[in-house]
């Protein structure tokens, strides 16, 4: 089955280019569709030079956030099966191949690449930035397996893979990082199961140019809530 792989784009001049080098390099068939959501820094030059290289790219003429640029990248998708690919080095695409393969043999419609599956990824007790977002993730996590009776050990993940008839006619509003738990809570409640698997990850933080913080934390869970209880 094709794979869309779906990248959305802020101000990631340093890491845009070596990423959809080893997006390119996974070998399986896929489409790259990238969506720059207004970058300052030169990442927006960098894509148009790479249009022309079999990539998809689509510009924001303002800033809207990462929900709205993932849900313009998904109207462009043409592939069976959809992926998150985040616009930094902390995700390895070489994943793909076995978060494909539950869905390839017919055991799954959508997977989740889990960073704390057979401890992957143990945080830096010693950097408070790690140890808050780490337990930030496990509290959303939690939430999840309490509120919508299932297991789920990493909601977060960048790496959500999903059959294109999951992410049909899906209805997703937002336009911050309040999309991951909004995509969770709408795959769980049209009575999906979301499988994981374990994958590779290395973190970075703020000094590196990681953009999430404790407010997306706190939407995460005003989301979580929301759904479980709006009819």
């Amino acid at each position: 089955m094709k794979l869309s792989v779906v990248i959305p784009v802020y101000n990631e001049v340093k890491y845009i280019e070596d990423v959809i080098k080893k997006v390119k390099d996974v070998n399986i068939e896929k489409e790259i569709v990238v969506v720059d959501d207004f970058s300052t820094d030169g990442t927006r030059e960098i894509l148009k030079g790479l249009q022309e290289d079999g990539v998809k790219v689509f510009f924001h003429e303002k800033n809207k956030g990462k929900g709205a640029a993932l849900r313009t990248g998904f109207k462009y998708t043409a592939g069976e099966v959809i992926i998150i690919q985040d616009a930094d080095l902390e995700y390895d695409p070489q994943d793909y191949i076995k978060l494909m393969e539950p869905i390839n043999s017919g055991i799954a419609e959508v997977v989740y690449g889990s960073r704390f599956l057979e401890r992957r990824y143990t945080p830096d007790y010693k950097n408070l930035f790690y140890l808050f977002h780490f337990i930030g993730n496990k509290i959303l996590s939690f939430l999840v397996s309490i509120l919508y009776f299932t297991k789920i050990t990493d909601m977060e993940t960048c790496y959500k893979v999903m059959k294109r008839d999951v992410l049909d006619n899906m209805n997703l509003t937002a336009t911050g990082f309040e999309i991951e738990p909004e995509i969770t809570v709408k795959i769980l409640r049209r009575g999906f199961k979301i499988y994981e698997v374990p994958i590779n990850y290395v973190p970075r933080d703020y000094r590196e140019g990681k953009k999430i913080s404790w407010r997306d934390g706190i939407n995460a869970i005003y989301v979580l809530f929301k759904y479980r209880f709006k009819k």
